[in-house]
């Protein structure tokens, strides 16, 4: 799957990933290949990103918004 990670000021992020960890709200969930679409809001915490590689990137947010659509995942991060 596609994934952006998008701040005010620029792309932290943009790849294929197997897997991406989020700090939701109501806790950690993940985003696999041909996950159902979602749009949801992001608490302050950490995103862990498994690319195509099977390498780990970590990224520490503020918040945000995400949206997975047909396997594409888009982070609007602060």
């Amino acid at each position: 799957m596609q994934l952006e990670i998008i701040t005010p000021d620029t792309t932290i992020f943009a790849g294929d990933v197997k897997s991406v960890q989020l700090p939701g709200k109501d806790g950690l969930f993940q985003l696999l290949n041909n996950h159902a679409p979602i749009i949801s809001s992001l608490a302050e915490g950490r995103v862990k990103i498994e690319d195509a590689n099977n390498e780990t990137h970590l990224f520490d947010i503020k918040g945000g918004v995400i949206e997975m659509l047909n396997n594409k995942v888009i982070v609007l991060a602060d």
